[in-house]
């Protein structure tokens, strides 16, 4: 394992999805949409990092996400209005604390 990395950022991990969870019952159609589909890349990032074995930080976690996002979008995955909710929200997410 790289020892120069903090630890697996389970706390960011716990807080973004409580996040998610919390968004359920006040958002709108549209931000329920795009949070699900941003907690999907989260998700599949977070659980390759983890899968990987290695230790990794929060700092890791946003740059893969970006990377992602950013493939899903030049690929036509979201409409230009959904490429601006789901990028709303994941500022929200990135300034999550860890």
């Amino acid at each position: 394992m790289n020892s120069t990395l903090t630890n697996i950022p389970e706390a960011y991990i716990q807080n973004v999805a409580n996040f998610f969870d919390q968004l359920v019952p006040v958002a709108s159609d549209d931000e329920l949409f795009a949070s699900g589909y941003l907690r999907g890349h989260f998700d599949l990032v977070v659980g390759t990092l983890q899968v990987a074995g290695d230790n990794f930080a929060k700092e890791q976690v946003i740059e893969q996400v970006n990377t992602s996002l950013q493939q899903a979008i030049s690929q036509g995955e979201l409409s230009e209005t959904d490429q601006a909710t789901v990028q709303s929200i994941w500022q929200r997410v990135q300034q999550i604390a860890a």
